[in-house]
């Protein structure tokens, strides 16, 4: 039986989500990981297409995976359990913060707060990214949503996402990404490389230029906002070969919708 039969058996693997009832949730969620993600980004050594910069699905919520801070060794996970964000070290140290309903500003403040508590000094750019409107962190008082039980079923669904992902993954025998979960555009994915160098982007950012680097052909799974009112896996290749968005795909529901492609490759700052 393989990894993803054994999920899928269960029928807690696919919890409803509507959009309309956890979207100021969803909202908030997603500050909090850009925060926990750019501390990151901040520290981690640069990474070919990026990949230093995502977080992972684990046992509980999302983890950053360990962090490198001189001669310490730190992680940080999203525990959609028992609704905490934990902060180990390998001297030992165990800190966390409750995860309650809250503004951005006082999640970042004590967030940070906590850090240097451990003796982590570490500045990041406080602006969100890939969000319309943003807000600095320190100044949001607006996105103050978490509603425990849809933060819980999110992060299920995702166990099951990653997964399926990376059985799908298994299957290449070339060049692939890590599974994993970005917090600037708030969904998991996967990424199979051809191997071949793709055409230099006119006017593209270095994010962007390194992103896609090379021909790519990527899936997700994204828990919708826009245009998309609901959760929805996705699939897009880069550069996009001739009749791409033409082609028949499964199931009838699915389509074709050259706006989020477009979207979905739009250069950013982080």
């Amino acid at each position: 039986m393989s990894v993803t039969k054994s999920v899928l058996d269960s029928s807690e693997a696919w919890p409803a989500l509507p959009l309309s009832a956890w979207a100021d949730t969803l909202s908030t969620l997603h500050m909090w990981t850009q925060i926990v993600g750019k501390v990151r980004l901040a520290l981690s050594p640069q990474v070919n297409h990026w990949w230093q910069v995502p977080l992972y699905v684990s046992a509980k919520g999302l983890t950053t995976s360990p962090i490198p801070y001189g001669n310490v060794i730190f992680e940080i996970e999203f525990d959609f359990i028992a609704h905490r964000l934990n902060v180990i070290t390998n001297r030992g140290e165990s800190k966390s913060l409750r995860l309650y309903p809250r503004a951005v500003a006082d999640f970042y403040a004590e967030f940070m707060g906590l850090l240097r508590s451990l003796e982590i000094d570490v500045k990041i750019w406080p602006m969100p990214v890939e969000v319309p409107n943003p807000i600095r962190f320190d100044q949001d008082g607006t996105h103050a949503s978490y509603d425990p039980q849809f933060a819980n079923s999110f992060w299920r669904i995702l166990v099951t996402t990653d997964c399926i992902f990376k059985e799908f993954r298994s299957r290449f025998a070339g060049k692939a990404s890590p599974v994993h979960f970005f917090w600037g555009s708030f969904d998991l994915a996967v990424t199979r490389f051809s191997g071949r160098s793709a055409p230099e982007r006119p006017g593209a950012d270095k994010i962007t230029r390194e992103a896609y680097s090379h021909e790519v052909s990527s899936v997700g799974f994204w828990p919708g906002g826009g245009e998309v009112k609901g959760a929805a896996f996705y699939s897009y290749a880069a550069p996009q070969p001739a009749g791409f968005g033409e082609r028949p795909v499964r199931p009838a529901k699915a389509n074709a919708s050259p706006h989020l492609v477009k979207r979905r490759k739009t250069d950013k700052k982080i």
